[in-house]
C-alpha cells in the first residue's frame, strides 16, 4: 500500500508546480514591483554628468514632485525615448533629473551636447551603485518623486507621448 502512495508523489508534485505556473500566466510581465515605493531616494554622494568636482546628494532631489531617469549612452532605448524627455523638461517645468548608469564622462556629455540635455542635472553613477540600492534592472527606468524625495512611482521601459500622458502624468498630478 505505501508503495502505492510513492508512485503518486511525481503527480502530485507535478499537479502543484502546475499550478504555480498557471498562476504566473496572470501576471504582467512589464510589471516589476520595487520594493522602495513610498521609502526615500536611496542616500547618495555623486558628481554629475558635466562637473565631476559637484558632489550632489539626495537632497538635491527635494522641494518639488519630480522625475529622475535611469539613462546610459550604451542603452538604444534610451536614445529612443529621450525626445519625449526634452519634450516633458520643456514644456511642463517638472523637473527631470538624470541617474547616468555605468557609462563613461566623456560619452555622456558627448550624448547629452548632441541630443540636448533635458536634465535640472545629471548624476554620474559609473559603477552602478546608486543604481543598484534603486533595483535598477537596467535602462531606461524612470521614478516619479515626491516634495520629499518619497519614491512614489517607478517605470521600466521607454517613455512615449501615450505613457507620458495615460501613466506618469497621471501619477505626478497625484502628488503635486
Amino acid at each position: 500500500m505505501k508503495r502505492r502512495l510513492i508512485l503518486f508523489i511525481p503527480l502530485i508534485v507535478a499537479l502543484v508546480l502546475g499550478l504555480f505556473l498557471w498562476q504566473g500566466l496572470k501576471l504582467d510581465p512589464r510589471e516589476l514591483p520595487s520594493a522602495l515605493i513610498g521609502k526615500p531616494f536611496p542616500e547618495f554622494t555623486l558628481s554629475t554628468v558635466q562637473d565631476k568636482n559637484a558632489q550632489m546628494t539626495q537632497d538635491a532631489l527635494k522641494g518639488q514632485v519630480s522625475l529622475v531617469n535611469v539613462w546610459a549612452t550604451w542603452c538604444v532605448s534610451c536614445r529612443q525615448e529621450h525626445p519625449e524627455l526634452v519634450r516633458i523638461a520643456k514644456e511642463t517645468g517638472i523637473p527631470v533629473f538624470g541617474l547616468n548608469y555605468k557609462d563613461t564622462r566623456p560619452e555622456a556629455i558627448r550624448w547629452l551636447d548632441e541630443y540636448l540635455d533635458p536634465y535640472q542635472f545629471s548624476l554620474f553613477d559609473a559603477d552602478g551603485r546608486v543604481g543598484l540600492d534603486l533595483g535598477v534592472y537596467g535602462a531606461p527606468e524612470t521614478y516619479i518623486l515626491d516634495k520629499d524625495g518619497i519614491i512614489r512611482y517607478r517605470f521600466v521601459g521607454v517613455i512615449d507621448r501615450n505613457i507620458w500622458l495615460n501613466e506618469l502624468l497621471p501619477e505626478v498630478n497625484k502628488w503635486r
